[in-house]
């Protein structure tokens, strides 16, 4: 077996396998192990964009960030942006490769193989350890053929596997144990061992049945992770909980909604309002009535045509302009900005049937797609002075007259625009709010008084990053694990 990679698999979606790699890559890296993460396949619409200009899975930015890396297009070589439920935009080593519809994406992954192991193969020969994270479940029988996400790849590599199942919700040996019923024999004897994920409560009363499966599947369980609230972690694709921020409605200074859009794309943006103690932030789903905001942000789409039809489909383009009439602030984040304008173009059919639909009307600009991707970290700062740094990752290129009004002075060049009356900020830049004094100036506009406190998600994310290596080298059997990757460390940090 290829001793320095190890690849974790997950019984379900979200049974941990992103919070693992992490908390796995932290704990070796601050251990002195030169480590590295890797996803071969990544579906998701919350990517990042590498210093040089490549689009990834944010999951592998967020572990690259972990080890102390710069993420790389290496370490994510094939992300699928779905468009629709069967299309999709693929993405390989960081740049648009396809569109595509599903079954035409089947007939494609065995192609994409050989792209996947030379990835692999470049960070195997720089670092001394490689820790994968699969996609989904290895038993989803019906996409075994030419697999290049779970066991294919493992496979294809000659690497150990552990996998990790959820407890929190439910059936957790059912889903262990009819994992491994479905993979064949060779795969069985790849699984050196399980890792329950979100435990809460008497450890004791989970040993009788920590034994059996031992016993029924001759496999050892390396550890039991508690659930650990309030964890902070930039979410891999799904939006996070209704009980993920702090903020309680009674102790709320300044209300947020965002529309929960059908392709929502990079919510992360939302995380440093999410966090704020005076901020409470309130994704709008579908059939809900419009809040009362102080702030309405309009975010990223995939869709943009399609999801800006949806949320007029909601009956909330009405309550969006009272908002407005009534002297509340709004801003539109790339897709979100496209959807201000007076028209959005889509000639190409890039992200669903050919043609132009109307926008909001709200910003003198239009959008047309294009085959070219935008891709780039950009630094510069807000309207009023403070320093801002994010990202760009789209495909619309906008005119109009509203971006005679910047929004944002940056190194490209002023990006953006501020309405007349200083109620509308539109802007192609992803994390916007990441920043402290970026975030706290925008909340002032919006009309958050004290905005305070300063600190920038980066406080957040590292101390995220500690807690989930305290509890792997805690939980864990990590003397077991490292040695699975041919190191060798101590049983305890």
């Amino acid at each position: 077996m290829t001793a320095k990679t190890l690849m974790i698999q997950g019984t379900t979606s979200d049974a941990g396998k992103s919070t693992l790699v992490t908390a796995l890559c932290r704990s070796l890296a601050r251990r002195g192990v030169a480590v590295a993460p890797f996803k071969p396949q990544n579906m998701a619409l919350n990517s990042a964009v590498t210093r040089l200009g490549g689009e990834i899975g944010r999951a592998q930015a967020v572990q690259a960030a972990a080890c102390g890396l710069e993420p790389h297009p290496d370490m994510n070589p094939v992300l699928i942006k779905p468009c629709s439920d069967e299309g999709a935009q693929v993405i390989v080593l960081g740049q648009v490769f396809t569109h595509c519809q599903a079954g035409a994406y089947q007939a494609l992954k065995a192609k994409l193989l050989p792209t996947v192991l030379a990835a692999h193969a470049r960070l195997a020969q720089q670092y001394a350890a490689v820790l994968v994270e699969g996609a989904g479940s290895p038993a989803e029988i019906n996409l075994r053929a030419d697999d290049i996400a779970n066991m294919g790849f493992a496979e294809a590599v000659d690497c150990p596997v552990i996998v990790v199942a959820d407890i929190d919700r439910g059936g957790v040996f059912a889903h262990l144990v009819g994992t491994l019923a479905l993979l064949s024999a060779r795969e069985r004897a790849r699984v050196k061992g399980f890792v329950i994920n979100r435990f809460r409560g008497d450890l004791q009363l989970l040993r009788p049945g920590l034994r059996w499966l031992e016993q029924e599947t001759n496999t050892p369980v390396l550890g039991v992770l508690p659930y650990l609230q309030g964890l902070y972690l930039e979410a891999e694709d799904a939006l996070p909980g209704p009980a993920a921020g702090p903020t309680q409605p009674e102790d709320a200074v300044l209300r947020v909604v965002v529309p929960a859009l059908p392709r929502i794309s990079n919510h992360t943006d939302m995380d440093p309002l999410r966090l704020h103690p005076k901020v409470l932030l309130h994704w709008l789903g579908p059939g809900q009535p419009w809040p009362a905001a102080d702030l309405v942000i309009l975010p990223g789409s995939k869709a943009v045509q399609a999801d800006l039809a949806w949320l007029r489909a909601q009956g909330w383009e009405p309550a969006l302009r009272r908002h407005l009439r009534y002297g509340g602030k709004l801003i539109g984040i790339c897709g979100g900005l496209q959807m201000l304008g007076t028209a959005l173009h889509d000639p190409l059919g890039l992200e669903g049937p050919a043609g132009s639909s109307r926008g909001l009307g709200l910003l003198e600009l239009e959008t047309t797609l294009a085959a070219a991707k935008q891709l780039r970290q950009v630094q510069g700062h807000l309207f009023e002075g403070s320093p801002v740094s994010g990202y760009e990752i789209h495909a619309g290129v906008s005119g109009g007259a509203s971006l005679q009004h910047p929004a944002l002075q940056l190194n490209t060049g002023p990006e953006g625009c501020l309405s007349a009356d200083g109620q509308i900020l539109g802007t192609y830049v992803h994390g916007l709010f990441d920043q402290g004094r970026a975030c706290a100036a925008l909340l002032q506009w919006a009309g958050l008084p004290q905005p305070g406190p300063l600190n920038d998600l980066e406080t957040a994310r590292q101390a995220g990053f500690e807690r989930l290596a305290d509890a792997v080298d805690e939980h864990l059997d990590m003397a077991r694990i490292a040695a699975l990757l041919g190191q060798e460390v101590a049983t305890s940090s």
